[in-house]
Formats: C-alpha cells, sequence, structure tokens
C-alpha cells in the first residue's frame, strides 16, 4: 500500500461544557466528551432501542480552542474531524494504561457548530485549520434576523494573497 490515512468524521452532541487548558506558553488546548447515538427497532420486542457511544476529543489548534471557548457548551451539536491518536500513560500503581483520543490538531482538523444561531451551542459556524481564529467570520447566505445561517472561519481564505505564482 502506497499511503494511509488516519480521519475520523463524528456528528454528535457535547456531553459536557468543554475543559479549556493553557500550556505553560499560553497556547490553548479543548478536551471535549461526543456523544453519537444509533437506534434501531428491536426485531423480537418491537421496542425502540438507542445505542449512545462516548468518544474522547482534544483540540491542539488554537483557533478551534477560541471557538469552542466562545461558543461551545453541554448539549452543542457539533460535526468534527480529526485523527485518532493512542497515548500511553501510567496509572498510580505504576500499570500501563492506553488512551484513544480523537485529536484536533494542524490544517487536517474542521469544527463545524450544528445548531441553529440562536441555538443551545450559540452560533453555527465552520473553523477549519491551525490559524489563530484572527481571521473574519463570512456568511454563505440564508441567515434569519439579519444573521448568516452558518458562519465559516478559515485561514485557506487569508492564503489566497500568499501564493507565489
Amino acid at each position: 500500500m502506497a499511503g494511509s490515512v488516519n480521519k475520523v468524521i463524528l456528528i454528535g452532541n457535547v456531553g459536557a461544557d468543554p475543559e479549556i487548558r493553557r500550556t505553560q506558553d499560553g497556547r490553548g488546548i479543548a478536551n471535549l466528551r461526543i456523544a453519537t447515538s444509533e437506534s434501531w427497532k428491536d426485531k423480537n420486542s418491537g421496542e425502540r432501542r438507542e445505542k449512545t457511544e462516548w468518544h474522547t476529543v482534544v483540540v491542539f489548534s488554537e483557533g478551534l480552542v477560541k471557538v469552542i471557548e466562545q461558543y461551545v457548551k453541554k448539549g452543542s451539536k457539533v460535526y468534527l474531524e480529526g485523527a485518532l491518536q493512542t497515548r500511553k500513560w501510567q496509572d498510580q500503581q505504576g500499570a500501563d494504561r492506553y488512551s484513544t483520543e480523537i485529536v484536533l490538531q494542524g490544517f487536517n482538523s474542521t469544527l463545524t457548530l450544528l445548531d441553529s444561531a440562536g441555538g443551545r451551542g450559540g452560533n453555527s459556524g465552520e473553523h477549519s485549520g491551525d490559524d489563530d481564529g484572527a481571521s473574519q467570520a463570512a456568511g454563505n447566505g440564508g441567515g434569519t434576523r439579519g444573521r448568516p445561517a452558518q458562519q465559516q472561519y478559515s485561514q485557506q481564505a487569508d492564503m489566497d494573497d500568499d501564493i507565489p505564482f
């Protein structure tokens, strides 16, 4: 095989308010717990069944952390793209433990807020990449009460000016 792909796409609900931490040099790190659910009708009993899966998400991209800090709350519906990473750590007894997380870092990460502009999670918007959050929001039509239906935050718009050819 010539290459490989490590990509995770989730659409789910935030289970608790995001935890925002800062490194010693001031960079933000956001931790989220995302719930995804599937439901079906049980063939034997005819009852509706539901299964919820919980995912740990760690966000290192500074621009995404700023968006999460401002707009994401418990109950927010989000679309995200990231990569799986497993890290090894030791518990209090010294035993090796492993945690697999979805990591949003760099230009291969995306976060889109799927709530309505007045919904539980605040403004609806999309943010991708590893910018500093300084790019402006650009609506893409169809909003209510003078607000765009979706806001996009992206460093790609800023990068168009820097193309050397």
